[in-house]
């Protein structure tokens, strides 16, 4: 057989997937690292920890299956995305990397919008200027930081760091490229003009690539760190969200992936670049070639049920506590939850909104609140569904359910009458890792392509169809929902003051 491995370099460990030609997996191996907040909403990481891991990762993983270097056949980088490694003319990094949850970038993105004008930044990039991207990170430095930015000579992503160290070659994949916001998502490359804008050198850019193609190969020197063969060929892959979509079978119109976790994303593929007018969606290139999605992200998704039981029931096992809830009707007797206890970014951008109970009567209990909580999570990732439509995506005709909240049959059941469209659990869980597995074998020629790739080798293991009674009392109080958040933005604003 011939094998491939998938390297995910996220923001607390890095995980090397060994994945037979037939998509079976075969071993995984993990190294955890930790990061910095040196200040207040800043969030920095050494890139060196990356690539340590990466070696340490890749070694438990040869030693672990015993397979031989010479029967892997490609590797597939993906990873936490927006992070900024700058680096010097000689490749050594110039200060500690900025990560994707670094807050610290509010006035470089107004001076991003200054410079472009909002509707036209989202009319290039898909996106908004958010403090998590990339391109404020840039500005941030050449404002506060000037000996540091008058060194600068490359400028990569996290993962790509990673991809130098391996192969020795500047580069970056298209989907990785997109969350930067340097990007023109419909070409699919370097926006001249947001970086004549912004007066960033386009030379410190590099060439980017399609999800599974060559970016390089294993050199020596990497090969005697890792234990791998050199020659070994290296692909593009794709951040850590376009991936894990590969390794959900998320990679054509109308199947959409949902993520429950403590975040949640909502992530559905495209044919062409379809941007939200408003920016209140992601829009990026796929890390399928030719593709594109959408996303939402909603901040405290299984995050809200976790704080409910330490808060309310620390004693109560998940199972103990969602049980009785199965018994209060739809609706949950007119008590509504918000779910923006770390604010909100999806379809409200707002770091000062609040989670609230509205509703609340004598007659409640805590069965209801526990179902409310289910429900206000379902009703805001309905938000990213609805935006999507507004946006003009074809279809949602079924939704492919990852992450921990997945486990309970009642949420599932919740979603898919809220949502209105049939929910699926999946044999595949082992996200972005498998996803860069994947590009990388069709890369190599296993599959002729990534959707020929996933319906082999992805398969539905269970199925939640919605309850139309249930759906039309959802539309109802979904309604009353989506006029919560206007009515009391204002209130949450004083209250963080």
């Amino acid at each position: 057989m011939s094998y491939f491995i998938g390297i995910d370099s996220s923001t607390t460990a890095t995980k090397a997937l060994l994945m037979a030609d037939d998509g079976s997996v075969v071993g995984v191996a993990a190294s955890s690292y930790g990061f910095e907040t040196p200040h207040p909403l800043w969030s920095e990481q050494q890139p060196s920890l990356w690539w340590e891991a990466t070696v340490e990762s890749t070694r438990q993983l040869l030693q672990q299956t015993g397979i031989s270097p010479s029967e892997i056949k490609g590797l597939g980088l993906t990873g936490q995305m927006h992070g900024l490694v700058l680096l010097d003319a000689d490749g050594r990094t110039l200060r500690p990397s900025i990560l994707w949850n670094d807050q610290r970038t509010g006035a470089e993105c107004d001076e991003m919008r200054a410079k472009l004008g909002k509707q036209n930044l989202i009319a290039i990039t898909g996106n908004d200027a958010l403090t998590g991207f990339t391109a404020p990170k840039i500005l941030w430095v050449k404002n506060n930081e000037p000996t540091i930015y008058a060194q600068v000579k490359h400028i990569l992503l996290p993962k790509d760091y990673v991809r130098l160290q391996l192969t020795g070659a500047y580069a970056m994949d298209k989907a990785g490229g997109a969350g930067t916001q340097l990007f023109d998502v419909a070409k699919r490359d370097w926006s001249a003009a947001v970086l004549e804008a912004l007066d960033i050198d386009p030379i410190w850019l590099p060439p980017t690539f399609e999800g599974t193609a060559v970016t390089g190969v294993i050199t020596t020197e990497a090969a005697a760190a890792t234990g791998l063969r050199a020659g070994t060929p290296v692909f593009g892959g794709g951040g850590d969200q376009a991936a894990a979509a590969v390794g959900t079978g998320a990679v054509e119109e109308g199947i959409v992936s949902l993520s429950l976790g403590t975040s949640g994303v909502v992530f559905a593929a495209a044919e062409q670049a379809i941007i939200e007018g408003d920016g209140r969606l992601h829009a990026f290139c796929h890390a399928v070639p030719g593709k594109w999605h959408l996303m939402g992200v909603m901040l405290s998704a299984a995050g809200s049920l976790r704080w409910y039981r330490d808060a309310l029931a620390p004693d109560v096992s998940f199972d103990e506590l969602l049980t009785p809830a199965e018994n209060i009707p739809a609706g949950s007797e007119g008590l509504l939850f918000l779910p923006y206890l770390t604010g909100e970014r999806t379809p409200h951008p707002d770091p000062l909104a609040r989670g609230a109970f509205v509703g609340l009567t004598v007659r409640h209990g805590q069965a209801h609140m526990t179902r409310a909580v289910l429900e206000g999570v379902a009703f805001g990732l309905r938000d990213s569904f609805e935006l999507m439509r507004e946006a003009g995506l074809a279809s949602v005709e079924q939704v492919r359910i990852t992450g921990g909240g997945a486990r309970s049959s009642l949420w599932r059941q919740v979603l898919a009458d809220i949502f209105g469209v049939g929910l699926v659990t999946l044999n595949a869980d082992e996200g972005a890792a498998y996803g860069a597995a994947l590009l990388a074998a069709v890369g190599n020629g296993i599959w002729p392509d990534v959707p020929s790739a996933c319906r082999q080798v992805i398969q539905v293991t269970g199925r939640t169809e919605p309850q139309h009674g249930e759906t039309a009392v959802y539309d109802q109080r979904y309604a009353i929902y989506r006029a919560l958040y206007p009515a009391l933005r204002e209130s949450f604003h004083h209250l963080s003051m």
